[in-house]
């Protein structure tokens, strides 16, 4: 695996995932590993999670990890080619880059959408330019259309509950529902766990939001598509809820009705399904506190599983250096 960025950048999704739990097994088991090896994240938009889970996951490779939030620390960067720069850009992503990848053996980075400019986001614009420029393995710690490493997470964090329970006649029964928010969010996440539970291939998968909330067809090819919430839980085994803005008409807010927020009453037509967030969560309009306080929840299971996901990646690229 040379870069992180989708599904398609990871050669074997089973061994992966094995590879993961794996670590979480006994993390230190390559700690050799990443020796001498120097690891940057840099970091176009605020992250908790990511941030120190890729961290650890670093460090217990035996990795140095270098972070530099780009925001507060470093200069604004062009990233237009034949740009003039004599407005607030100072540095231009063609000069820093090659900088990067002098500096680093893999470089990570986050960045974010600008949903109004559909065409340079479904185009992965940013991301691409370091790709370019940098010359070294880059992984996404989230880009303008997908979150690669929050997903191989999700299904990472599916399996093992799923192992657990021993059901060896049936796939789950996994549904990610639109849940109402208070501002226009990205589809990245959303996008994210489509690709990977559909490339997984080993759930029967239901979408489940209101009109005018579809998302890209790229993403959600063979899985079920509902705008009925109480159709779509109905035996569910395993609930992801995520909020995300319309993609048809880009970035707009459109329907915000309080129902589609997950509660223990909505549950109850599931199959004692798990619930799952990527966090942060909005309590009480994403989300019920009774759910995320209750038994059902999954979520600081599957924020744990963030470190494994981050390794295991991790682990696969160096495989690609020595």
């Amino acid at each position: 695996m040379r870069h992180f960025t989708q599904v398609s950048d990871v050669g074997n999704l089973d061994l992966l995932i094995q590879e993961a739990l794996l670590y979480k097994a006994d993390p230190f088991r390559d700690q050799q590993k990443g020796k001498f090896k120097r690891i940057g994240m840099l970091f176009l938009n605020p992250s908790m999670r990511t941030r120190l889970s890729s961290q650890i996951a670093a460090q217990q490779l035996g990795m140095e990890s270098v972070v530099f939030n780009a925001g507060a620390d470093g200069w604004k960067l062009e990233f237009a080619d034949g740009a003039v720069m004599n407005g607030d850009t100072v540095e231009h992503i063609k000069d820093a880059a090659p900088i990067f990848g002098q500096y680093f053996d893999i470089l990570c980075v986050r960045t974010f959408p600008t949903l109004t400019n559909k065409a340079q986001d479904d185009a992965e614009f940013i991301l691409q330019q370091f790709i370019r420029y940098a010359q070294i393995p880059v992984v996404s710690l989230e880009s303008a259309t997908l979150h690669p490493l929050q997903s191989l997470t999700d299904i990472i964090t599916i399996e093992e509950i799923w192992r657990a329970k021993a059901i060896i006649n049936r796939k789950p029964r996994v549904v990610l529902t639109w849940a109402p928010h208070v501002k226009a969010l990205p589809q990245c996440v959303a996008n994210s766990f489509a690709e990977w539970v559909l490339a997984w291939g080993k759930a029967d998968f239901v979408i489940t939001h209101p009109e005018q909330y579809e998302l890209n067809t790229r993403y959600t090819q063979g899985a079920t598509i509902t705008h009925d919430q109480q159709e779509a839980l109905a035996g569910a085994d395993f609930v992801y809820v995520k909020n995300w803005s319309a993609y048809n008409d880009y970035g707009q807010v459109h329907c915000t009705d309080p129902s589609w927020m997950l509660t223990a009453a909505a549950l109850q037509q599931t199959n004692q399904a798990r619930v799952m967030h990527c966090l942060p969560v909005r309590r009480n309009v994403e989300l019920s506190d009774e759910v995320m306080d209750s038994p059902s929840s999954a979520i600081t299971q599957q924020a744990g599983n963030r470190v494994w996901a981050a390794q295991a990646v991790f682990s696969q690229i160096l495989n690609t250096l020595t």
